[in-house]
């Protein structure tokens, strides 16, 4: 069973990191509309992109329908040259007219998606330029505002160094179920039992579990999975 003490601090470490991100994010409003700002420009940006990538491979399958479509309407035209007896060149004739709506039926889709891509580039290009602007004045304002919390940020730092050192602590398996039982219980992996209570879900925890616990330091609740200890005594 993984050392109590280790897991203890390191979930302590987690929640002093939560509660300094909450401080480090809570930005003053002209901070705050250009982080919207930022973020909307980029999923603009990633939505014209897919949108763009889309299109030309879709213009290649188009331009080689209206190629295609133009060879048959070239051979048609060829063929009426060729034909000598009135009734045969009256026959090509139609045949060069059906080539002739079959390709223009080919262009036109090749037309308008050639239009769209040539308005999503310039699209792309504006935005770009809104979001490269966007994102520096963001970055300057943005590092006022860390400068103003260097506090904060220093501490960050030394608790990521010490996440790293109790992390190296513990076995591969360990670690991983802490971190899913991280990410999937609010940042909560490990809790006291209160007055025989999970104190992450609420749940009266069983008396085996709650012997089992006394015994070896750690359990896992039953219904939130997540690890539990006693509180220590005071």
């Amino acid at each position: 069973m993984t050392s109590l003490p280790v897991l203890l601090e390191l979930q302590q470490v987690h929640d002093n990191l939560r509660t300094i991100q909450r401080d480090l994010t809570a930005f003053p409003s002209d901070l705050a509309d250009l982080e919207s700002e930022r973020k909307r420009l980029a999923k603009r940006l990633d939505q014209l992109e897919k949108e763009w990538t889309e299109g030309l491979s879709r213009k290649t399958t188009l331009e080689t329908a209206f190629a295609a479509a133009q060879k048959v309407e070239e051979r048609a035209r060829a063929a009426v040259k060729q034909t000598q007896q009135k009734v045969h060149y009256a026959a090509a004739i139609r045949e060069v007219d059906e080539r002739e709506r079959e390709r223009a039926a080919a262009a036109r889709p090749l037309k308008e998606l050639t239009t769209r891509l040539e308005t999503l580039e310039q699209e792309r290009t504006t935005t770009s330029a809104r979001h490269a602007e966007t994102e520096a004045q963001f970055q300057t304002l943005h590092d006022i505002f860390l400068a103003e919390h260097a506090n904060q940020v220093s501490a960050r730092e030394r608790l990521l160094q010490r996440q790293t050192e109790l992390e190296a602590q513990l076995p591969a398996p360990d670690l991983a179920r802490f971190n899913r039982l991280l990410e999937a219980r609010q940042g909560k992996a490990l809790v006291p039992v209160e007055n025989g209570l999970c104190s992450g879900c609420r749940t009266k925890l069983r008396i085996p579990l709650l012997a089992q616990v006394r015994d070896h330091g750690l359990g896992t609740c039953e219904s939130c999975q997540r690890l539990i200890h006693l509180p220590p005594r005071s």
